[in-house]
């Protein structure tokens, strides 16, 4: 089924006039389709009710043989660009709300292929129509139509293609969070990222090390969370040469990669513990990051490093009050066993900066903290260089999948490193005060590098109705964002 989509749901794209009105006007693509159908489409669209506002959409039938459904979808104000106050492109983020929208209404149809509205910006469009017709029902008996997309017209096929990709980078992560923790171990989620790396293997390079490699590079803090499960850890280490003939510094992608965080010894209450299969979104952003990386054919180097293992209770866990001692050889006293993900992005960011990369940046669903400090508003950014802020900043604008920065101030190393048994506590002196910052002050205490950021993802991690191009459940957010960053830095080289 062929139909063309507005931004305002799938079918043609419908712009709100500037006036306080009703009045609308057709997409370049929209006014096509009504052109064929000798001004039909307009003719309803004023007979059928009020003007269309942003994200509203309506279906019509059989008005011709090629479009036997076709879904109109409001777009809003077609003058809106980059909000100062919002962050974001206004108008791409309409385009992907309206043309999702669209998708979804077809796709409720039982419509297995759309033919989508470029809108103009047909790669907003692509990732409109990717990310809202997403959906993990593997284990399920009925399962949601499968359902196709393709640029209707003559848009921009080169940015329909980048969207596309993009928006099944995102997917990928959304996909890895949302699976079971029976069925996405660390060894399934490294077998997963190796798999879809597997076209790439001319420029792409995995490592799956054992729990014997991670004994050899006496990451001690990571072991002691593994222990307390009986899954055996997996560090995950990808290489994306982009750039092979290029001796620049790479960037250096680490993510927090804990699939299931029930809190260890210091147990989490049960309401809501479900979600913790996604506490491995880190892992799951930065590794699909740099599958889109490889498929877009960035000109870039890349290294990501996962550090896979489960956080469980057993005679073997960490107990509060433990000490162990890091990579780089400081001692931390583990005051809190549900505060883990910080331990094992400690030994991961000694680790990487063996291979003195251009700038290190490290995604985590770190802290409940994030969460209460900006929601699922923006990813939270400590970061100990101005440049690294300003090329995430950018890049978020550009996706709409927003950063936050965060402060990385002396006030919160000093409560992270007044501590009774050892060089650190893994918890801040104050306890839940500051949370986000002590963890990131912690990290910093690992990080010798200048180019460093810490993407606190906890408060993106899901999504109920915030985003309304990404459904109920985990987001996969920012993986965009990282793609995005990637880009443009590889555009600077």
């Amino acid at each position: 089924v062929l139909t063309v989509c507005v931004h305002t749901g799938s079918g043609t794209r419908l712009y709100e006039s500037e006036k306080e009105d009703d009045s609308l006007h057709l997409t370049e693509s929209a006014a096509g389709v009504d052109r064929v159908l000798s001004g039909k489409l307009t003719e309803l669209l004023k007979i059928s009710g009020p003007g269309l506002k942003k994200g509203k959409s309506r279906v019509f039938y059989g008005l011709h043989e090629d479009f036997p459904c076709i879904a109109v979808v409001g777009l809003g104000r077609n003058s809106l660009g980059v909000c100062g106050t919002e962050y974001w492109d206004t108008c791409k983020e309409n385009i992907r709300a309206a043309i999702a929208g669209g998708c979804r209404v077809l796709q409720n149809h039982v419509l297995t292929h759309i033919e989508v509205d470029g809108c103009n910006d047909s790669q907003s469009a692509a990732e409109g129509a990717v990310l809202g017709l997403f959906t993990y029902d593997d284990l399920k008996t009925k399962k949601k139509t499968r359902v196709t997309t393709q640029l209707h017209g003559s848009g921009c096929v080169s940015g329909w293609e980048k969207g596309v990709l993009y928006g099944e980078g995102q997917n990928l992560a959304r996909y890895l969070m949302e699976a079971p923790a029976n069925h996405v171990t660390p060894s399934v989620f490294a077998d997963t990222i190796t798999n879809r790396l597997a076209p790439y293997a001319d420029h792409v390079t995995v490592h799956k090390r054992s729990q014997e490699w991670i004994e050899e590079q006496q990451m001690g803090a990571f072991l002691s969370v593994s222990k307390g499960s009986e899954e055996p850890p997996v560090f995950l280490e990808l290489h994306y040469n982009g750039c092979p003939d290029n001796a620049q510094c790479p960037l250096l992608l680490v993510g927090k990669g804990i699939t299931f965080d029930s809190g260890g010894i210091s147990l989490k209450p049960p309401s809501g513990m479900d979600a913790m299969r996604a506490d491995m979104g880190g892992a799951a952003t930065v590794c699909s990051a740099i599958v889109t990386a490889a498929a877009l054919n960035l000109p870039i180097n890349i290294i990501g490093l996962a550090p896979l293992c489960e956080n469980m209770p057993s005679g073997k866990a960490n107990k509060p009050g433990d000490v162990v001692t890091a990579k780089n050889g400081k001692t931390i006293q583990v005051d809190n066993t549900d505060a883990e993900g910080r331990l094992i992005l400690a030994d991961a960011l000694c680790y990487a900066h063996s291979f003195n990369p251009r700038a290190i940046v490290n995604a985590a669903t770190l802290t409940g903290a994030m969460d209460v400090a900006l929601g699922s508003a923006a990813t939270g950014v400590f970061t100990n260089s101005d440049w690294l802020w300003e090329q995430l900043h950018k890049a978020s604008v550009v996706t709409g999948d927003r950063v936050w920065r965060m402060p990385l101030f002396q006030h919160y190393t000093r409560q992270v490193t007044d501590c009774q048994l050892a060089d650190l506590n893994n918890v801040g002196k104050y306890s839940r005060s500051g949370g986000a910052c002590t963890a990131a002050a912690f990290l910093r205490e690992f990080v010798t590098a200048p180019h460093w950021a810490h993407l606190d993802i906890a408060g993106v991690m899901t999504n109920k109705d915030e985003v309304p191009y990404l459904k109920k459940g985990m987001s996969g957010r920012p993986t965009r964002t990282l793609v995005e960053f990637a880009a443009g830095l590889a555009n600077q080289a």
